[in-house]
């Protein structure tokens, strides 16, 4: 077997894998390039292998840095399926045509400029129909559901706690008479988070792929960051001026429609202050994630089910509003009524944030709060990193607006938290390999991974290949099946069952007291996404139970 490391291997976006053998090629994540010198020549250059070899493709998660290439993947000659979690597959309907409009809009924009000098045209990387062929090659998985992928090959995808449907894979492959088990990390989310559920821990692996955005830095606690962004918004509305908040369209917008659900439509001393800042979410495709997170019910935590199973939905409050259309986006900078906007793309690069960091930026009286990673090269990262000028589409604006970075709210697991999380194997891995990090990130947390574990860890720098041959021992030995049917234990599964069937009963009970009662749509909704989510455990337990 052969990893070659394709993407993500020097920085952090461009998420993609190849994993070889005699018989098969299997392509873990397709990802966009971001930030960097050219990232669109990048994104344009030839994948360091032939598309058309590809079997399949194994899909951690919808974000774009990790799917954004999968068009031109299609285009370029794969013909395979895309294996993905089921709420991946939602949301990659959402974020797929996004970044196709983009490309139309990039080529669109480039064209006009270049007709002028007299330069060729270009083509968008791709076009919404592209995204669309790509759509149907789609095969949604549920969690914690052992799928073939082929004769030799056998994938399990865990969940990763980092958006909704992320995914952490345990591949299994055999060769021969020799069964060794490969685990990818995708991107590990922090415990203890909103929406989603804690990331799942494995205990075995042979050889892993791990993904170290954070790994020598600590995020400050959730709570601290709520804090302080409360306390932004009431300084800034307080002088008259608006909060800026570049956003990723899935997953941070919606934890902090989450955050700040609790205090417009709640009791707290920052509710008085803030009832009469209004919240506008100016990102077509965050408000069609948004009704993607709706529907998906099966991969909240606990304390999201029982917001939505009570009818009050965490994702809506008093005073939110969405911005769809171009005449609603540009009608919010005419306003001048102090306000929270909301807006992708997470690292400025692209979407309508331009238009209001262009409105925004220059002005003292305003703030811009980040709340994601930036990228190195992005627009997102230069304001960070104390630019005092930026250009924003063609025009140079001054940074006068006070600046704010606040990681309490990342998705990714900070350093702390990619260790306990490499903790949690019951012996160390033959191989480590750290990726979808930055240089002095990946260096510094093998560093510690060495220093506390004892362990080594191989820091990818670039595009390159390790062949895992007969020289490396093997840990697993056993079949997919068999380490399968192990995870949990019969009596787990009596308890999940247990549960599952408590909860349908519940919910009949609900359903009949309801027939004769007139529901509103979020009742409505909060019902069905219940019975979704029972049917989805169900369906878990009899694979389970099958194996």
């Amino acid at each position: 077997m052969k990893i070659t490391f394709c993407g993500a291997a020097s920085g952090v976006t461009g998420s993609c894998h190849l994993i070889s053998t005699e018989h098969h090629k299997v392509l873990l994540d397709c990802g966009q390039f971001q930030g960097g010198n050219d990232p669109d020549a990048a994104n344009r250059a030839d994948f360091p292998f032939n598309p058309a070899d590809i079997d399949c493709v194994v899909l951690s998660h919808a974000h774009v840095d990790h799917c954004g290439r999968l068009p031109l993947l299609i285009k370029r000659g794969f013909k395979g399926l895309i294996y993905c979690t089921d709420a991946t597959a939602d949301l990659l309907d959402v974020m797929l045509k996004d970044a196709a409009h983009i490309c139309e809009q990039d080529a669109e924009r480039d064209n006009r400029k270049n007709t002028r000098a007299g330069r060729p045209l270009v083509e968008p990387l791709y076009t919404t129909n592209d995204a669309m062929d790509t759509l149907k090659h789609v095969e949604p998985v549920i969690y914690d559901t052992l799928v073939v992928l082929n004769e030799d090959m056998k994938i399990v995808f865990n969940d990763a706690g980092h958006i909704l449907g992320s995914a952490i894979v345990e591949l299994w492959v055999t060769e021969g008479e020799r069964t060794s088990k490969l685990v990818f990390s995708g991107d590990i989310g922090m415990g203890g988070r909103p929406i989603v559920k804690n990331p799942t821990i494995i205990k075995k692996a042979d050889y892993l792929i791990m993904e170290t955005t954070y790994g020598n830095r600590l995020h400050e606690p959730n709570k601290e960051s709520v804090d302080r962004l409360l306390n932004i918004i009431a300084e800034t509305a307080a002088r008259g001026g608006n909060v800026i908040i570049p956003s990723f369209a899935v997953g941070r917008t919606q934890e902090l429609l989450y955050e700040l659900n609790k205090v417009y439509d709640g009791d707290t001393p920052y509710t008085k202050l803030l009832k009469n800042v209004p919240v506008y979410v100016d990102s077509p495709m965050a408000v069609t994630a948004t009704e993607v997170f709706r529907a998906n019910a099966q991969a909240y935590n606990e304390e999201m089910k029982d917001y939505v199973l009570s009818g009050d939905h965490p994702l809506d409050f008093k005073g939110l509003h969405y911005a769809k259309t171009s005449d609603e986006s540009q009608a919010i900078n005419v306003d001048t009524t102090p306000k929270v906007i909301i807006s992708a793309s997470g690292m400025c690069d692209a979407g309508r944030i331009r238009h209001h960091l262009k409105h925004n930026l220059w002005n003292p009286k305003c703030s811009v709060v980040f709340v994601g990673y930036q990228a190195e090269g992005t627009m997102g990262r230069l304001i960070l990193d104390g630019a005092t000028e930026v250009k924003i589409l063609g025009e140079a604006i001054a940074v006068n607006a006070q600046i704010h970075n606040l990681e309490g709210f990342s998705g990714h697991a900070d350093r702390d938290g990619l260790f306990a999380w490499l903790s949690g194997f019951q012996q160390k891995p033959q191989k480590i390999f750290l990726v979808h990090g930055e240089e002095e990130s990946k260096h510094e947390f093998a560093a510690y991974v060495k220093d506390k574990l004892g362990w080594d860890c191989t820091v990818i720098e670039g595009l390159s290949e390790f062949d895992l041959g007969e020289n490396v021992s093997h840990t697993a030995f056993v079949s997919a099946e068999k380490e399968f049917a192990a995870q949990g234990g019969t009596e787990d599964i009596k308890e999940r069952l247990k549960a599952a069937l408590e909860d349908a009963s519940d919910v009949i009970e609900n359903a009949e007291a309801a027939a004769n009662t007139k529901l509103t749509e979020d009742q409505i909704v909060a019902l069905k996404n219940r019975i979704a989510a029972l049917e989805k455990e169900i369906i878990n337990l009899g694979a389970a139970v099958s194996k």
